[in-house]
């Protein structure tokens, strides 16, 4: 009995030293290119408590997400952050999105942007660097899709922008 007591501690005391709270920095942003409308429906998801720490330092430090104490404005400095650190070119012409809207989901804001008016995508340059003027470890995954094609990004502080090019 003493060897089974002995086997069960060890084994809790190795489980538990791996149970260290590692935080990831990390979003996920989808592009997908909708032939029919001629647009990119795009959709980025970000951790809310890293969301709700860089829009406290920028815009106002009271702002709570996901909370009762949301500011009307809210929406608007969403945007205007995503906006300075989300930057996309279309067939070499950079474009502009604008804010669809956001919602969570579990601890995740999930911002919805539109960019209307592409005829065509052929090659898309993508610099994202939400975040990573606030987390040096911050990483941002792009995935674009254009038709049953879907090619993927995995953007850093050092290495913000990814091309990706999509033949016809």
């Amino acid at each position: 009995m003493k060897k089974v007591i002995f086997f069960l501690s060890i084994v809790f005391i190795a489980l538990s030293s791996f149970t260290t709270l590692h935080k990831f920095y990390v979003s996920v942003t989808q592009i997908e290119y909708d032939e029919e409308q001629k647009s990119l429906q795009i959709i980025s998801r970000i951790f809310i408590d890293d969301m709700e720490d860089v829009l406290r330092e920028r815009y106002d430090e009271s702002i709570e997400l996901v909370s009762e104490k949301e500011p009307d404005r809210l929406d608007e400095y969403i945007f205007k952050y995503l906006s300075k650190k989300l930057l996309i070119i279309v067939n070499g012409e950079e474009v502009r999105f604008t804010f669809i809207g956001k919602e969570y989901e579990n601890d995740l804001i999930i911002c919805y942007l539109e960019v209307e008016n592409i005829p065509s995508l052929e090659k898309i340059e993508v610099s994202n660097q939400v975040l990573m003027d606030f987390f040096e470890e911050q990483q941002n995954i792009i995935h674009v899709k254009k038709g049953k094609k879907r090619k993927s990004l995995i953007l850093e502080k050092e290495r913000d922008i990814g091309v990706l090019k999509f033949s016809k």
